[in-house]
């Protein structure tokens, strides 16, 4: 029986690869630049041992002391269980830490530790540079634009 598909060159010049109609496509454009954004993330953050999810969470616990974690998962488009282990893995390097919170006995406040804070200080200087490195052929302008209009797609 032959295979369906077969590993043949036939026909291919060598050249670009033919689009087929990807490069208008708004999401192909989103996730080619997604893979590269996040290759590049990992690349230049290999050494901090962290993810962009959990970047974010780090952020945004930061800025919003003794916020639950609905609320954060919300503003980051993270369901409930992917959040939590991202909480879990950074409360077990006591980067946060989780208490009851004051307000509804069912959900946890969460705050940035004395570690976790020391950690970001350390970690802020490569996010920027990983942040000037995928914007390198954009200027201020293009990147604050192009920041405002990802910032509507999606936004229904």
């Amino acid at each position: 029986m032959k295979p369906k598909f077969q590993d043949s060159n036939a026909g291919d010049t060598g050249g670009k690869l033919a689009q087929g109609g990807l490069a208008d496509l708004l999401g192909y454009q989103l996730r080619k630049a997604q893979v590269a954004a996040y290759q590049n993330f990992a690349e230049v953050l290999q050494s901090q041992d962290i993810s962009p999810g959990q970047v974010g969470v780090l952020l945004l616990v930061r800025a919003n002391p003794g916020v639950n974690q609905t609320r954060i998962g919300n503003a980051l488009g993270i369901d409930r269980s992917t959040l939590v282990a991202v909480i879990d893995r950074l409360e077990a390097r006591e980067l946060i830490a989780r208490t009851p919170s004051p307000k509804d006995r069912r959900s946890h406040a969460l705050m940035l530790t004395q570690p976790g804070e020391s950690y970001l200080e350390t970690m802020l200087p490569r996010l920027r540079e990983h942040e000037r490195q995928i914007a390198a052929g954009l200027s201020d302008d293009e990147r604050r634009t192009l920041i405002a209009l990802l910032a509507r797609v999606g936004v229904t």
